[in-house]
């Protein structure tokens, strides 16, 4: 499938990032903060999935109209890794090893494979 630039091709990856943002701190934003009751955590967390799922649903319809729903899936893990990477290192203040960019690649280059004709 060539490049496609238009709004259906780059809006979605656009809205996929922001939303992998929202799920990764709803996720895992709370592990900084783990004297906070259970409770408030999962409230917390699912007040910042709503703004996920905002972002998400209409990106996966929008994408559907260039991508296929394998596609779409795929892109969605590597943004989430890619995300994640960055939360891990400046959020929880961990270290990423090379153990971590071995196995990211290998899923990159595993997930290529989807996006060939």
């Amino acid at each position: 499938m060539p490049i496609s630039f238009s709004p259906a091709a780059i809006w979605p990856i656009i809205m996929l990032f922001a939303s992998n943002i929202f799920m990764t701190f709803a996720w895992y934003g709370h592990l900084k903060h783990k004297g906070t009751a259970i409770w408030i955590a999962i409230v917390v967390s699912w007040a910042i999935a709503f703004f996920e799922y905002c972002l998400a649903v209409p990106a996966n319809r929008m994408g559907s109209e260039v991508y296929s729903t394998a596609q779409l899936k795929t892109m969605q893990e590597v943004i989430t890794l890619l995300v994640f990477s960055g939360f891990s290192v400046f959020w929880l203040g961990e270290n990423l090893t090379w153990n971590h960019a071995i196995g990211f690649a290998l899923i990159a280059i595993g997930a290529s494979f989807i996006f060939r004709g």
